[in-house]
């Protein structure tokens, strides 16, 4: 299998690499990452620049660009292999609920399935000490059964892995995205100018995370598989805004403006 692997952390991270390690046992594996951290990026390209691949010893691509761009030069240019299937990852650090917003891990899946390919994006749990190797083993396990996955056009699998050792996992849910209270106060500071510069205050706790989320399958040391669509209409909100308008006056002032 043709396997274009990304993330957010950097070509130097070490998720990636340990991912990278795990998969090359048996598949074709392309690395395409960014130069740089790129934590928070979401779904940006760069449009105003030219992108730059930087070869490393150690046969990863650098990209002077973001998530995005990575999986765009992996898929649409003839340098490298087409992909059977775009990874992810290994995030340093989950992506649960609203953080898939502003993910650049989830942004490098979502680019992937949005250019044809079925897509993966891998996190582990924590902020120090991770254990990668569970989550490359999650990966590699998921992927032996990928051939009878059902997943359509429009979405990616959104993997949260509990930061422990693989004897410690206790299995595997499919889980929808909880959510968190809102983020603390930004906090205000000085550069040595004395001017004032802001830094995002830290996330806020969890909201929703009962049974069914992936917050909680993390806190019961499962694997968390959430489905998500790139197609981002609120298909369920459709017959109430339909309904809403056939009852407003904004139809019929469009008429009389037009004659």
């Amino acid at each position: 299998m043709n396997i274009l692997l990304s993330n957010d952390d950097s070509a130097f991270a070490k998720g990636i690499q340990v991912l990278y390690q795990a998969l090359a046992k048996h598949h074709n594996v392309t690395v395409i990452a960014p130069d740089r951290n790129c934590s928070g990026a979401s779904n940006a390209l760069s449009l105003h620049d030219p992108l730059r691949l930087t070869k490393l010893e150690n046969g990863f691509y650098a990209v002077n660009g973001t998530p995005s761009d990575c999986v765009q030069l992996g898929v649409n240019t003839q340098k490298f292999p087409q992909p059977d299937i775009v990874i992810s990852g290994i995030n340093h650090g989950a992506n649960l609920g609203d953080d898939v917003i502003y993910s650049g891990t989830v942004a490098a899946a979502t680019e992937g399935r949005h250019l044809g390919c079925p897509a993966l994006a891998v996190s582990i749990d924590g902020y120090k000490d991770w254990q990668f190797d569970t989550a490359a083993h999650v990966i590699v396990t998921l992927l032996d059964s990928l051939s009878s996955l059902p997943m359509n056009d429009h979405q990616i699998l959104n993997i949260n892995v509990p930061n422990v050792s693989i004897d410690e996992l206790s299995g595997w849910d499919i889980t929808r995205l909880g959510s968190r209270h809102k983020a603390e106060n930004m906090v205000q500071s000085s550069d040595p100018f004395g001017r004032d510069i802001f830094w995002y205050g830290r996330l806020g706790p969890e909201q929703d995370a009962g049974p069914g989320t992936d917050f909680h399958a993390l806190a019961q040391h499962q694997v968390s598989i959430t489905p998500i669509s790139i197609d981002m209409t609120d298909h369920q909100g459709l017959a109430s805004l339909s309904h809403w308008l056939d009852n407003t006056q904004l139809n019929s002032h469009v008429h009389k403006q037009g004659q």
